[in-house]
């Protein structure tokens, strides 16, 4: 998520020291913190909502729907970062504050710890309407702010962030797991089944539906130090997702010192595999 050509936060998910252009181009607020978006991106924006609006409601995991409803986010043009966030402070004192695609770890938890989501601030293309590997503004406010709007879930986002702040270099791919499982991937125990809760998920036209329903991934009881260990990749359908059994298992981890957790997991080592390597380009 930045200018910057730095450790970033999705690549470095997969392999902490490599850095990576974005193929967008950041869109610049003007002063009062507008960004103009063009008739084609709030096109994208209006094709992608509708796309994933039936879909969310029959996947998607109650918290996350909860807070879609009361953040009542444009269908028509891609919604200003300003706008969600004059509502998502009042019911969580969040906020959304917009940035190009890729930024280093510490900017990004330092934004979490202090409760500022940091949002990319294009839009995919049409090339890439069904599955872009970067964050754009779609997947930074459908995906993630209707789950801030929910205290519980942004007080694990801001003990992330805070985790982050005080952790090393080579403490940061553990922590992005964490994250990765649990806020972008993860599965909600709801009733006699399982919905989804990430907001990786949310924003997905093909992987939502995958994520609960395909007989393909192995969707495994969330454990912190099992998800501490297991690898993923980025640019694929996930083989494997966590099912958090409540969000008051999930908001337990605010609690916790995720650091000595991480430690506990490194001198266990990760998980082998569950994908193929990624062909060398």
């Amino acid at each position: 998520m930045f200018p910057l050509v730095c450790e970033i936060l999705l690549i470095a998910k997969r392999r902490p020291q490599v850095t990576k252009m974005s193929a967008y181009s950041a869109k610049i607020p003007d002063e009062m913190g507008h960004i103009a978006y063009s008739e084609e991106e709030d096109g994208v924006w209006r094709d992608l909502y509708a796309v994933q609006e039936l879909p969310v409601h029959r996947h998607m995991a109650e918290p996350y729907l909860r807070g879609l409803k009361v953040l009542d986010l444009p269908h028509d043009r891609v919604p200003q970062c300003n706008e969600v966030s004059d509502r998502l402070r009042d019911l969580t004192g969040w906020q959304v504050a917009p940035v190009p695609a890729l930024i280093g770890f510490g900017r990004f938890f330092g934004m979490l710890a202090d409760k500022t989501f940091p949002a990319a601030s294009f839009i995919r293309s049409r090339k890439d309407f069904d599955y872009i590997e970067e964050p754009d503004i779609f997947h930074e406010i459908f995906g993630h702010t209707p789950l801030l709007a929910d205290p519980r879930i942004a007080r694990v986002s801001q003990a992330i962030g805070k985790a982050g702040l005080k952790a090393e270099a080579k403490d940061y791919s553990w922590l992005i797991r964490l994250y990765w499982f649990s806020i972008e991937f993860g599965l909600l125990q709801q009733g006699q089944g399982v919905k989804a809760l990430g907001s990786g998920l949310a924003s997905s036209p093909t992987e939502l539906a995958y994520s609960v329903s395909s007989e393909v991934p192995e969707r495994r009881e969330f454990n912190l130090l099992d998800v501490l260990r297991t690898p993923y990749r980025i640019d694929i359908h996930q083989p494997v997702y966590f099912v958090i059994q409540s969000i008051e298992e999930l908001e337990e981890m605010s609690e916790r010192d995720l650091l000595a957790d991480v430690r506990v997991a490194q001198s266990m080592g990760l998980f082998a595999p569950t994908y193929p390597e990624k062909a060398a380009s």
